[in-house]
């Protein structure tokens, strides 16, 4: 029932980790696809064994999870990114969670791995705010009826702010289903660049974004590269 997708450009280090993790929900039945986006590193030879679909897709997350969701099966589809982790038993509380609740998609609350004391401040205040916006990140590892992710028009062709955009579209079908259980995704980012840094750039960046900012000029900024074929 349940087809996890798994964007990638330039994962060697990380992506083999990320797929064995995977095993116990693909014995139970779930599909993996993982969608590249012309990695230049072994991503893609080293993820090819631990899949069960590899595809090559024009680079652009958005445009890989929607090439993912075409080449997938399962009734229901979860956008898995690189450096993130579900929870134990993810597949059930998933399928269990939107048939009890009526809901066609939502995400996991989460965890960000890292030793910075603010990190865990950070992701309470993403899960706070998510509850209470009804919008959800890709970090949260989304997930949705493949009949709901047709019928919105799958995620929009943006080099930013696709979660976002996509989080609005399937808010008209309905509130998100919010597992409390912790998906764990990487804190490299905001070590890397600075947590006071990072957290401020992205403030400035959903600000812009609301106010009406392009989201190509809005990843100028962010330091996304245009997009090779």
């Amino acid at each position: 029932m349940l087809s996890i997708i798994v964007p990638v450009l330039d994962e060697e280090a990380g992506i083999a980790a990320t797929l064995q993790a995977l095993s116990a929900l693909r014995a139970r039945g779930a599909e993996v696809i993982v969608a590249d986006g012309a990695s230049h590193d072994r991503t893609v030879a080293l993820a090819r064994p631990l899949c069960d679909r590899l595809i090559v897709a024009v680079r652009g997350r958005a445009s890989q999870m929607n090439a993912g969701a075409s080449a997938a099966h399962g009734e229901i589809l979860l956008f898995l990114h690189a450096d993130t982790r579900l929870p134990e038993g993810a597949d059930r509380l998933i399928v269990d969670g939107l048939e009890r609740s009526g809901r066609t998609w939502g995400r996991f609350d989460v965890s960000i791995d890292g030793r910075h004391p603010l990190l865990p401040v950070i992701a309470a205040m993403m899960n706070l705010r998510s509850r209470l916006t009804g919008i959800a990140t890709g970090d949260q590892a989304i997930f949705v009826a493949t009949a709901a992710f047709a019928a919105i028009g799958g995620y929009p062709d943006l080099p930013l702010m696709e979660d976002i955009v996509l989080s609005r579209r399937l808010k008209r079908l309905g509130r998100p289903l919010c597992i409390a259980a912790r998906a764990l995704t990487s804190g490299r980012r905001w070590e890397q660049y600075g947590v006071m840094r990072t957290i401020l750039t992205m403030w400035r960046l959903r600000l812009a974004f609301f106010l009406g900012v392009a989201p190509s000029k809005l990843a100028a900024r962010y330091g996304h590269g245009p997009r090779r074929p």
